[in-house]
């Protein structure tokens, strides 16, 4: 009987085998890539070729978008001022991430409603009413977010830092206006001086809370206490602290004033 069985089982797998060869014969043809080429545009006439790179750049437009809003609003400064002070708490993970996000963009829309307001009355929609072109909108809206920049670049002090993004020629220039600033040039200045406000406000953040570093750390050696995590005593205390001085309320207010 197990001689008989084990003939059987190659026999069966055998039949079944050549059923799906069979089965797989008949069945029509499965879209390959020369079908996947005949569906995109024809690349050799120049309409087709200005559709793809229409397509390539507005793919490309779409994914660096996120990155651009993020650049050009006060989102930098605040979840870099947040981040340090959750550093300066010493409470590893708490807040956690989507806590300090999701905050930073409440308040980036709070601070940026002024500016989208201007935007949406001057661009989107005259742009949608038919009043404006695109390339008028798109100026348009430019104008407003170019302000924006070169106010807080003009508060904090920086003006220095929009030379290192600009060209020999631009920047010879004796008397240089904020127009003469190419929008490539002006937004990674704008963040190279949110970032220097960001680590100003951190610095003061950090103050206080290293101050009861240093005090637990000497009291626990002075007692002789040399295995016992410094950290892990000051984090109640720092917690204390900035409870007690309603810390959220000044680091939430100081941020949103410093953009005023």
């Amino acid at each position: 009987m197990q001689m008989k069985t084990s003939r059987i089982i190659p026999v069966a797998m055998l039949i079944l085998l050549t059923a799906a060869i069979a089965s797989g014969a008949e069945a029509p043809p499965t879209p390959g890539a020369g079908d996947l080429v005949k569906s995109l545009p024809n690349i050799d006439t120049p309409g087709g070729s200005g559709t793809v790179i229409t397509w390539v750049v507005m793919v490309t437009v779409l994914s660096v978008a996120p990155a651009l809003l993020v650049m050009v609003t006060c989102f930098t400064r605040i979840v870099v001022v947040l981040g340090l002070l959750r550093q300066a708490l010493g409470s590893a993970q708490l807040p956690p991430n989507q806590v300090i996000f999701g905050l930073s963009l409440l308040m980036t829309a709070v601070v940026m409603a002024p500016t989208y307001n201007k935007i949406h009355n001057d661009a989107i929609d005259p742009y949608l009413g038919g009043k404006l072109d695109r390339t008028a909108a798109i100026s348009a809206g430019e104008a407003h977010i170019r302000e924006f920049m070169t106010a807080q670049i003009e508060a904090a002090g920086n003006g220095s830092d929009v030379y290192l993004f600009l060209s020999d020629e631009t920047a010879a220039k004796k008397n240089l206006a904020w127009g003469d600033v190419p929008t490539v040039s002006l937004i990674p200045a704008f963040v190279v001086s949110e970032l220097k406000v960001a680590f100003w406000m951190g610095f003061r953040i950090f103050l206080p809370f290293l101050v009861i570093d240093m005090l637990v750390a000497t009291f626990l050696v002075s007692m002789g206490m040399l295995m016992l995590p410094p950290s892990l005593i000051s984090l109640p205390f720092k917690l204390l602290l900035f409870v007690l001085a309603d810390g959220w309320h000044l680091v939430v207010g100081t941020l949103m004033k410093s953009f005023s």
